[in-house]
């Protein structure tokens, strides 16, 4: 028999360590197995949006986060759109948008490298005791039974030894290639849009030059009419150093010694010649994959070994990062005896709709959007059209996104009915089942966010005091962890809409009402799916 754990994680990237961290600080009791103990020098993954740093928040360590940021502080997160190559005359700063999402969280966005990222977390775990890491050992078997998991390893490292961990529940966060998934069987489906995408780093002081016309931009996106919508991409990761990475499309046979035809489709982009350093080449498939299920049993998955797509929109990351909070709480809820089988089957039900729409609606939706678009709409056919069309983008990048991540179908959400999990919504301050919490400042000048408890929270504004009793005695015959915070409803509070919310462990709500619902009981135990 080996070494007994709560929960065995299965890769220890950013999403596996993220994972120990939101576990250990619930008092769990966490094994994680990993090949590497260096983080790798790919800067992948940077851009970071306003939801993730609210988990950084929540992780105690949103302050080394952004420590960690290689771009100078106060430098600009956005970018430009350009329309064929970046010394077009047609591009539009596409920034904008994303500022205007500062109200809506209680963290504002930040941009750095994945591994400076994976580093703070690293950190982090460190911190916590109940975290044990088995660095350089590579899992080779995922078992389970009615009784638990066991994960067979082997060291990388003399002497070789095989190791067994057992643990009552096993996540894979093991990446594309997933033993994990492989184990437990669930297949991966998706659109593939068959195109072969170069990912490269490099540093180029030329092109650090010809992007002076933008200021202090860090992404530069092109519409090449002649790739089907799909994009080449230009993001800056160091200033003073002139780093940058670069994907686009590329022939099928391209290697990753042919710099040089990497170089041209790059300049291409560029819209002018420049001089690169390589430091990295890689390649990526132009397909979208979400996993069947994302729990078999006692084996869960998380991250890109529950689902991966091109590197679009900084989806990949921060939604691994969401699939960890989500299942988090869970687990600790089943192994601290307030949660069920039940809710352990919502992650599957809650966070598959987000990526199944991320993929299919918002990736390979947008590129086919674009295709069409660029196929409509041809400056040296019609100029007038062609700009009449592009003046109309640049107006819709000025609004918020509809990319709006929601729960509103899930069964442990109360209100409001008839919804459909996924990520098509709108970004509102008013409080709605199944969406995420707005910040608003308390009357004590503290924010929402920071009353929060690590259970389920009760906001209730001007309720009775019968009504709160009610859901604290609710809770307590449930077993549930309820924290109440009690304040007026009035100034920025008003902006909820409903003085009575329930919030979950991940700050989306499972409730929203006025006090005058009955029941608190039935809306506490559907929310821990306890009925």
């Amino acid at each position: 028999m080996g070494e007994r754990y709560q929960v065995v994680i299965i890769g220890g990237g950013p999403v596996g360590v993220s994972l120990a961290v939101e576990l250990g600080q619930r008092g769990i009791n966490v094994a994680v197995v990993e090949r590497h103990r260096e983080v790798g020098r790919i800067p992948k993954g940077q851009g970071l949006t306003h939801r993730s740093l609210e988990h950084f928040y929540f992780w105690n360590c949103v302050d080394e986060i952004r420590k960690a940021r290689l771009l100078p502080e106060g430098y600009h997160i956005g970018g430009i759109i350009a329309y064929n190559n970046a010394m077009s005359e047609y591009w539009y700063d596409n920034g904008k948008a994303r500022n205007k999402l500062h109200p809506y969280f209680f963290q504002r966005n930040e941009r750095l490298p994945q591994y400076l990222t994976e580093e703070v977390m690293r950190a982090r775990a460190a911190q916590i005791p109940n975290i044990t890491f088995y660095w350089e050992h590579t899992v080779k078997s995922v078992d389970q039974d009615e009784n638990g998991v066991r994960v067979g390893a082997t060291s990388e490292q003399w002497p070789y030894e095989d190791i067994e961990l057992v643990g009552d529940y096993a996540v894979g966060c093991d990446g594309t290639r997933s033993i994990t998934n492989a184990k437990v069987g669930s297949e991966r489906h998706g659109t593939d849009m068959g195109k072969r995408i170069v990912l490269t780093v490099f540093s180029a002081p030329e092109l650090n030059k010809g992007f002076e016309r933008f200021g202090d931009k860090t992404t530069f996106l092109m519409l090449n009419p002649k790739n089907d919508g799909a994009w080449q991409f230009f993001g800056r990761v160091g200033v003073e150093t002139a780093t940058f990475f670069f994907h686009a499309p590329v022939d099928k046979d391209t290697k990753p010694t042919d710099t040089d035809h990497i170089l041209a489709v790059m300049q291409e982009a560029a819209g002018f010649a420049f001089d690169a350093e390589f430091q990295h080449v890689g390649f990526w498939n132009f397909a979208i994959e979400v996993a069947d299920t994302y729990r078999k049993g006692r084996v869960f998955i998380a991250g890109d070994a529950a689902h991966s797509h091109p590197p679009y929109g900084g989806h990949g990351l921060n939604s691994g990062l969401e699939d960890v909070t989500n299942l988090g709480w869970k687990l600790a809820a089943k192994l601290q005896g307030w949660g069920s089988e039940a809710l352990l089957d919502t992650y599957t039900e809650e966070r598959r709709p987000v990526f199944l729409q991320t993929g299919e609606d918002v990736i390979a939706g947008g590129i086919a959007r674009d295709a069409e678009w660029l196929r409509a709409h041809n400056p040296e056919v019609d100029r007038a059209d062609f700009e009449a069309a592009w003046a109309l983008r640049v107006e819709a990048s000025d609004e918020p996104s509809d990319y709006e991540v929601n729960y509103q179908g899930s069964s442990i959400v109360i209100n409001p009915a008839g919804g459909e999990s996924g990520v098509h919504g709108e970004h509102v301050l008013t409080a709605r089942g199944g969406h995420h919490l707005a910040p608003q400042t308390l009357s004590s000048g503290e924010n929402v966010y920071e009353a929060l408890g690590t259970g389920y929270t009760l906001v209730a504004l001007d309720i009775a005091d019968e009504v709160v009793a009610d859901f604290e005695q609710a809770a307590a015959q449930l077993h549930l962890p309820l924290k109440v915070i009690r304040d007026t409803y009035a100034d920025s509070r008003l902006e909820f809409g409903s003085p009575l919310l329930l919030v979950r462990p991940d700050q989306f709500l499972a409730f929203a009402g006025d006090g005058s619902e009955s029941g608190a009981a039935e809306i506490l135990a559907t929310a821990a799916a306890l009925k």
